[in-house]
This record gives structure tokens, C-alpha cells and sequence, in this order.
């Protein structure tokens, strides 16, 4: 799908919003960055809250602003960036969101021997979906 480049690029973007992450309670800070097949770009980080379980992901977070901008399908691929976690996949209710805009969105993630690709089907092969 995208070079290792440009895997690198996304992989760089989501750690640099992980660092905005509000993270007082559990002290893991999550960054996200969704690539749409336009080239559009978004990013995101976790915002917790005292009542836990209103916090919201950084993968939701980034797709939230893509939504607010228009972007309704076209996700192409999400890169997610932890600096507390060797590896940093997508909770089970941001896999359904990301499905929910694409069935085919590509999941970057990397840990210390390199850059790892998932398809989201991978990751969640029975999603919900009304169809």
C-alpha cells in the first residue's frame, strides 16, 4: 500500500500527537494518524477523563476530526504510536470504528524490529455492520 517511507511519515506524525496526549491517570499516552485515499490527514491522541470511561482513544479521536472536516469513507490507513508501549494496537471499539469507514484500512504500527501491517479484517474479522 504505502512505501516504507511513507509508513515511517504516518508512524512519526501519530508519535509527535502522542506526546499531546491528557493521560493523568493512566499515564499512557497514545498517538494516532489516519491517512484518507485523498492524501488527507489527521491526527489525534488520548484524552482521559476522571470517569474513565469517557475518555476518548486517540484512533477515534483522529477519525473524529476527519469526520468533522467531511471525510465520511476513504480511510485508507491508520499509523498508532505509543512511547509506554513497545507495541500499540487499536482497543476492540476503535477497530469498529475504523471499520465503520473502512473495510480495507491498513493498521501501522511499529515495535523495535521494524514497522508491522495489519488489514483490519486481521484485526477484527467479524465486525458489526448492518449490511
Amino acid at each position: 500500500m504505502q512505501t516504507e517511507e511513507d509508513k515511517a511519515h504516518l508512524l512519526k506524525l501519530a508519535c509527535e500527537a502522542a506526546q499531546n496526549a491528557y493521560a493523568p491517570y493512566s499515564k499512557f499516552q497514545v498517538g494516532a494518524c489516519v491517512l484518507y485515499e485523498d492524501g488527507s490527514i489527521y491526527t489525534g491522541c488520548n484524552v482521559e477523563n476522571a470517569s474513565y470511561g469517557l475518555s476518548l482513544c486517540a484512533e477515534r479521536n483522529a477519525m473524529a476530526s476527519a469526520v468533522a472536516d467531511g471525510k465520511y469513507s476513504g480511510l485508507a490507513a491508520i499509523a498508532i504510536c505509543s512511547p509506554d508501549a513497545q507495541l500499540c494496537f487499536p482497543c476492540g471499539a476503535c477497530r469498529q470504528w475504523i471499520v465503520e469507514f473502512s473495510k480495507n484500512a491498513r493498521i501501522i504500527v511499529q515495535d523495535k524490529d521494524g514497522v508491522k501491517e495489519f488489514s483490519i479484517q486481521e484485526l477484527l474479522p467479524y465486525s458489526f455492520n448492518l449490511d
